[in-house]
């Protein structure tokens, strides 16, 4: 885990996983008070993580972010950037995943 996230030049983190996606500056100011550390929020990750964990499993969420939390801007969204910046990702990622053996823990990898 810890050479894709070198490779990739990502933040490893928290996602708080949410049932809807958050619209306000109050609700995403309460999120941000109740944990500081998380660095987004998804709906999609915890199932497949859920998963994954059943299976014994590991497993690897990659978001790239296009808006902040909070009010819904949709002008400010910076969506070609996001997957500009996955795509670039994915690229540096690969090799990486692929060198990882089936029988191996992502994080026995440094």
């Amino acid at each position: 885990m810890r050479e894709a996230v070198r490779v990739t030049g990502a933040r490893r983190g928290t996602v708080l996983t949410v049932s809807t996606v958050t619209g306000t500056a109050a609700r995403a100011a309460a999120l941000r008070a109740r944990h500081p550390d998380a660095l987004a929020e998804g709906m999609e990750g915890f199932g497949v993580a859920e998963a994954a964990v059943a299976q014994g499993l590991p497993v690897l969420e990659v978001r790239a972010v296009s808006n902040p939390v909070g009010p819904r801007d949709r002008a400010a969204w910076r969506i070609g950037d996001a997957l500009s910046a996955l795509t670039e990702g994915f690229g540096k990622l690969a090799p990486v995943l692929e060198s990882w053996n089936q029988h191996d823990h992502p994080d026995d990898h440094a």
